[in-house]
């Protein structure tokens, strides 16, 4: 199969301002729904299972308005298939289960979101691959714990719930609001806890480097100290034009003068 031809300036344009006004929608579309899966709101549950596909579905009628051949290529592909996958087939009698598929399908939109706006990329190269590693542990833990622990431990309610006990576990901060009763729910939280240990200093780290609070070293507090140099307040070329008067008015007056010292050789003894 041929690939599809490359968009136009005009659809590029139109796709840029789409995604501008559409991401944000996607993204709280993506992650609402991680925590309110709770059968205790079953009403709200639906409402926002349903709402949250919706959105998907109009960015994807969207996306197909403005580039005709978008299910020819990858990223429409990729589309596609979330939509299918988070149809909330729940609502049919006599259908369940599918919840870690449904979650991933979601957490797959919201990648996909964030390559398009580039904003996984610049998280990437500020932060590095220990990021990437820690969240990828935290989200496989959370969700393990949450299958081990939401038949009989309250505190896992729902996957919202999940995920704070391991973002909580892996800054180390142990609030202990949450905490796992099975032995596989514990084995998560040890995964949590030492990839918490090992990465928490190199995240540290990046952070300050991306908040520009690194320590002073030696030889700054001599630049502090040292005066500054006057700033240029006036710009480059006003400057040269009045070196250039300046220059003309000189040379004027060297030739006024040599004119003087000539008729003064003129004149007879």
């Amino acid at each position: 199969m041929a690939a599809p031809p490359a968009l136009t300036s005009e659809q590029l344009q139109a796709r840029e301002r789409w995604q501008s006004r559409w991401n944000l929608p996607i993204l709280i579309a993506a992650l609402l729904p991680l925590f309110v899966t709770s059968p205790k709101s079953r009403g709200v549950e639906v409402v926002v299972g349903v709402g949250s596909w919706l959105v998907f579905a109009i960015d994807l009628v969207v996306q197909l308005r403005i580039d005709p051949d978008y299910l020819h290529r990858r990223r429409g592909k990729v589309d596609v298939a979330i939509v299918l996958i988070t149809f909330p087939f729940y609502l049919i009698p006599g259908i369940t289960g599918g919840s870690a598929i449904l979650l991933l399908a979601r957490l797959a939109r919201v990648v996909r979101v964030l390559v398009a706006t580039s904003g996984l990329r610049c998280f990437a190269a500020r932060l590095g691959k220990v990021a990437a590693i820690a969240g990828l542990v935290v989200l496989v833990a959370s969700i393990a714990a949450y299958q081990a622990e939401h038949p009989t431990n309250s505190g896992f309610a729902t996957l919202g719930d999940s995920l704070w006990w391991g973002i909580v576990t892996l800054t180390t901060v142990g609030y202990g609001d949450i905490v796992p009763h099975t032995s596989a729910g514990r084995f998560a939280g040890i995964a949590i806890m030492l990839t918490g240990i090992a990465v928490l200093g190199v995240l540290a780290g990046s952070l300050a480097e991306l908040f520009h609070i690194q320590a002073p070293s030696g030889d700054e507090p001599a630049k502090a100290s040292a005066p500054e140099e006057p700033a240029v307040t006036r710009p480059v070329e006003p400057q040269l034009a009045t070196l250039h008067a300046q220059l003309q008015a000189v040379e004027l007056q060297l030739h006024e003068l040599a004119e003087l010292i000539r008729a003064d050789r003129r004149k007879p003894e």
